[in-house]
């Protein structure tokens, strides 16, 4: 993508976010191929279940459940949509103090967004779908009021971008935490890269280029959660928000408890060594040099990913420790998602992990040694 149209791009997402509740004017293309249009009710009082999210006023607490358990929650246009124009419409209602985010089902939070829609969408619609779930994201980390996440069970992609971005970030025992956009051809969005570049030491790296699942101590401990609360503790979590004039802050403290050691960070001395490297290769032949079993399973794991999206989730890492802020690592998201859209790997790792649930990708270039630097510095762009 040329640097003009990734500047238009940048002001779009801004602008969204600015002015969000246009948004619910687009019109989006669901996977089944039928059309439908994002509507906004006039005000969020009350209760509602809609869309796959259920928004409703309890006390003085904004909740916002996503309700799509089936799909484990995963995020459509119209999910979004209706999400974003309630944060507008209680953002200045002074009857809401605080806002609560979770999922249904006991399952997870949320798998992310559909990545079957999205692949069996248009060029277009991916983007208008990136665009909305990208001012979302920003929305979220820049509310003016305290917004709980409860990233209970499975967070995964768009999971971690709405939850991984809010204010006070919950996770239990129940967690399971990951980016694993290399494993279908794209690179971690909707600000992963930042989440990732900020975790201790290199383990953000490998963790983005393994695809490989947190549990909730290891969540806390990278830093893509604050507090660790037991699933036990939730209901009770949930009802301390909704007195009125509660601080949430002291609410969330309250019920939280050291977490469990984590099992990812004692690892640290053999994955800063390992991905301390400016290609896939040469982390690859690093790994491949430990005595480790962690390391070799590493290795192994990365080379069951798109290379190409492994080399492009690399070089945006590293451009996310560059430069630590949100809205310009989404701009630079959009980008590169829609650069990744637009090849091969996409929509054959759709294929082999969702669709035909093979999961025997065939990927173009088939090994790293294979990667087109060229291609990478166009999907990213060349700095």
């Amino acid at each position: 993508m040329r640097a003009g149209s990734t500047a238009r791009s940048i002001e779009t997402v801004i602008g969204w976010c600015a002015m969000v509740s246009s948004i619910v004017h687009h019109t989006f293309r669901a996977h089944d191929g039928r059309r439908f249009r994002a509507s906004c009710p006039e005000q969020y009082s009350g209760h509602m279940t809609d869309d796959g999210v259920d928004i409703r006023v309890e006390g003085r607490l904004g909740h916002i459940t996503l309700d799509r358990p089936a799909r484990i929650n995963a995020l459509t246009p119209a999910i979004l949509t209706r999400l974003s124009d309630a944060l507008v419409t209680w953002q200045d209602d002074r009857a809401v103090e605080a806002v609560l985010l979770d999922g249904a089902g006991d399952r997870g939070f949320c798998a992310g967004g559909d990545v079957r829609m999205i692949a069996e969408a248009g060029a277009d619609e991916a983007r208008a779908f990136w665009e909305l779930e990208y001012a979302t994201v920003l929305q979220i980390a820049r509310y003016p009021k305290p917004l709980v996440a409860i990233m209970d069970g499975v967070t995964m992609g768009g999971g971690v971008g709405l939850g991984g971005h809010a204010a006070l970030r919950v996770v239990t025992e129940r967690s399971r935490i990951a980016m694993p956009e290399v494993r279908i051809g794209l690179a971690p969005d909707v600000g992963g890269a930042l989440l990732l570049a900020r975790a201790p030491g290199l383990v953000g790296l490998h963790v983005g280029l393994t695809a490989a699942t947190m549990s909730g101590a290891d969540a806390v401990a990278t830093g893509f959660a604050d507090v660790f609360v037991p699933s036990r503790d939730l209901l009770e979590l949930v009802d301390g928000l909704i007195v009125p004039g509660a601080d949430a802050a002291t609410v969330v403290a309250r019920v939280a408890v050291t977490p469990p050691a984590s099992e990812l960070l004692p690892q640290r001395a053999w994955i800063d060594s390992s991905y301390d490297a400016d290609s896939v290769a040469t982390i690859l032949a690093a790994l491949r040099s430990r005595r480790e079993p962690a390391a070799v399973e590493a290795a192994e794991t990365m080379e069951k990913m798109s290379p190409t999206a492994l080399a492009v989730t690399l070089r945006t890492i590293e451009l996310a420790a560059l430069d630590d802020d949100l809205q310009r690592v989404l701009a630079r998201d959009l980008s590169v998602s829609l650069g990744l859209f637009a090849r091969p790997d996409f929509a054959e790792g759709v294929r082999a992990q969702v669709v035909d649930k093979d999961f025997a990708p065939q990927w173009d270039p088939a090994r790293v040694d294979g990667i087109d630097p060229g291609i990478v510095d166009t999907i990213v762009g060349a700095r």
